[in-house]
């Protein structure tokens, strides 16, 4: 009788020895099993929730209603591995975390990083209509906008007019904001001036990148910075949305003329010119049309394809970016250029891959600055300026003003965009302007 006990109970010691093993292996295998995945929210309900990864590659995993809004970068961990063929993973998602979440908070090296806290500060006594005005940057009108993140200027706004005119009027705009405003202007030099067209406020135009290359290199483009923020800071503009540092090889290209005509190391040499020459001078200026502009078609006119591959565009496009960026540049300006490499079906200001490729890849912290959303590129996508704010962009250039505000703010009580999304966006903007003085730490 006592040997059966014996024996029931080394039954018992043996079964319960081999499910802790097997306990420990499945462990072992879940542990080893386990995979994580980094990326933006481009689609979120309460059955899918749909990422693209650094990579560009788009996801569709199940999960239970959670707290994440679109365009918020996760990082995903889920079980086993992903099958690439299957639109729908089947893979079991562990656990998220959200790693934008007021903007370079935690990241201590973000070039804005120092005036968060007064940037945060502020934006608790904003309502959301005025958070969602500072991320307009508009075409300066014939009335008054209070309180929207700043005007872009241009040829006509300068015709006839002396250096007092233009004081007065800008003057008059920064009195009667709340919160001081960007005043944005494109002197490029060449074929694009605005100021430089009327020989009241500048004796003659600026030279374009190319011709003060060719006659006296870097120096030159170095001293014609400093010159030219001189008078826009005089004049009471402190944004220029210059340097073109796009590459363009096809002299009869759209962008050519505007371009330093050269190839990708000369032309991030021009970037880092720039952006070091500018600062000291109180005028942020801005790298555009980011991921590179290439041989592309007018979008002021039409929709433009870019069809070259991911790593020609890497390898020569986005070097005179990332050196710029490198030397501190500020901004940067996002082309309407649908680069099919990246994304087949939204222009790069509506696409969440070229803000990743910014972003994540590149490093970038600073403001991305959409091109005019008016333009012909994208005058007839349904949801521009919502999807411009879903995709990572700062502010909006806008000329249609009361639609762009409309719509931003619809999609906000709609919940088509989080009111996260629109308090990082706009913590951005205002860390900049406490970054250029516009706004001061004891301001109200």
């Amino acid at each position: 009788m006592k040997s059966k006990y014996i024996w029931v109970g080394t039954f018992i010691l043996v079964i319960f020895v081999i499910g802790v093993m097997a306990t420990l292996k499945i462990k072992k295998i879940d542990k080893l099993s386990l995979n994580s995945l980094e990326g933006t929210v481009l689609s979120y309900n309460q059955d899918n929730l749909i990422i693209q990864d650094t990579n560009n590659a788009i996801y569709t995993f199940r999960m239970e209603d959670k707290d994440i809004s679109v365009g918020e970068h996760i990082i995903l961990e889920y079980m086993g591995v992903i099958d690439k063929l299957k639109n729908l993973q089947d893979n079991q998602v562990v656990s998220y975390k959200v790693v934008n979440k007021n903007v370079d908070k935690e990241n201590n090296e973000g070039i804005f990083s120092k005036f968060y806290q007064q940037a945060s500060k502020k934006m608790e006594t904003m309502t959301i209509d005025q958070k969602i005005k500072q991320l307009l940057l508009i075409r300066y009108p014939d009335k008054d906008i209070s309180d929207i993140g700043g005007y872009v200027f241009f040829e006509k706004d300068f015709k006839d007019k002396t250096s007092e005119d233009v004081k007065k009027m800008i003057n008059s705009l920064q009195e009667k904001a709340s919160i001081p405003l960007i005043t944005a202007v494109d002197e490029e030099g060449g074929k694009i001036v605005r100021i430089s067209s009327n020989k009241n406020l500048v004796s003659e135009p600026f030279k374009s990148s190319k011709e003060l290359y060719e006659n006296g290199g870097l120096e030159a483009i170095s001293k014609d910075v400093k010159t030219k923020s001189s008078i826009l800071y005089n004049l009471g503009l402190n944004v220029n949305l210059a340097p073109v540092v796009d590459i363009a090889d096809d002299e009869k290209a759209y962008m050519y003329p505007r371009t330093i005509g050269k190839n990708a190391e000369i032309t991030a040499k021009y970037a880092t010119t720039v952006i070091k020459a500018s600062k000291g001078t109180d005028v942020s200026y801005v790298l555009k049309h980011f991921p590179g502009y290439g041989n592309n078609d007018d979008t002021h006119i039409n929709e433009a394809r870019d069809v070259r591959t991911y790593d020609d565009i890497i390898n020569n496009d986005v070097r005179p970016f990332k050196e710029g960026i490198d030397m501190g540049a500020e901004a940067v300006l996002i082309s309407h250029n649908i680069i099919t490499s990246i994304d087949e079906d939204n222009p790069a200001t509506l696409s969440s891959g070229v803000h990743n490729l910014l972003k994540v890849n590149l490093g970038f912290t600073g403001a991305t600055i959409t091109d005019d959303l008016d333009m012909g590129a994208t005058k007839n996508i349904e949801k521009k300026y919502l999807k411009a704010i879903l995709a990572g962009n700062d502010l909006l250039i806008v000329t249609d003003y009361d639609t762009a505000y409309r719509e931003i703010k619809t999609g906000v009580l709609d919940k088509d965009v989080s009111e996260d999304l629109i308090n990082q966006a706009t913590l951005k903007v205002l860390a900049w302007k406490y970054y250029k003085g516009l706004l001061m730490e004891n301001e109200k």
